[in-house]
């Protein structure tokens, strides 16, 4: 008997699936790949090699999956679009990281920011859905998601603080930047990871999905 798929395209929970998965190895494999120390993922642009390639090549993925999730909301739908298009504006608007001029300036870090800010929203819808369940699992994912979301932002702000405060915090920890980008990578990888609902423990055995495309 020949199998046959039973479903014509990838739903929903795969796609957060592999955005989760996609944005929690980005800050990784920007740095390991890159011959020097990053001092943000996003220097990893005019690294030549696989660390340029995987940083542009895993935005434009991230970007084409959000242009593809429509949410359960119209909220949902209008930010993962804005979302997209700035993962976009990241990719291809580098920063002045290292003394290389901005395509345009400042478009890089506005791009960035507002991703980062929608990806804060993300979460505080996902902790809506899952504390109106009520049950366990839902109420350990609706924390996951809070957990997620306070990390993102206050990764976020520890950057921004230090922009006003003309680098201060930079100064003494090195790589600030890089490490706040990753930890809020991660954060955004991991809350994805938990909407997906493929993953035990933290999902009720009903409500468990499957990415398989067979039966």
């Amino acid at each position: 008997m020949t199998l046959k798929p039973t479903r014509v395209e990838i739903d929903h929970h795969t796609i957060k699936l592999i955005i989760g998965v996609i944005a929690i190895s980005l800050a990784t494999l920007t740095s390991v790949f890159s011959e020097i120390p990053l001092e943000s993922i996003s220097a990893s642009y005019h690294e030549e090699g696989w660390s340029s390639s995987i940083f542009v090549g895993f935005l434009f993925a991230i970007s084409a999956f959000l242009i593809a999730y429509h949410g359960r909301s119209v909220f949902e739908l209008v930010i993962s679009k804005i979302a997209a298009v700035s993962a976009l504006g990241v990719a291809l608007f580098p920063c002045s990281c290292g003394g290389h001029p901005e395509i345009v300036p400042h478009v890089h870090y506005i791009a960035a920011a507002v991703m980062f800010l929608i990806l804060v929203a993300f979460c505080f819808s996902f902790f809506k859905r899952a504390r109106g369940k009520g049950h366990r699992q839902a109420m350990f994912r609706a924390f996951i998601y809070a957990f997620c979301g306070i990390t993102i932002f206050v990764s976020i702000a520890v950057i921004g603080l230090d922009i006003v405060l003309d680098e201060a915090i930079s100064i003494r920890i090195s790589r600030l930047t890089y490490y706040c980008e990753a930890v809020a990578l991660i954060a955004f990888g991991i809350a994805w990871l938990t909407a997906s609902r493929i993953l035990p423990l933290i999902t009720r055995k009903d409500e468990r999905l499957s990415i398989s495309p067979f039966k």
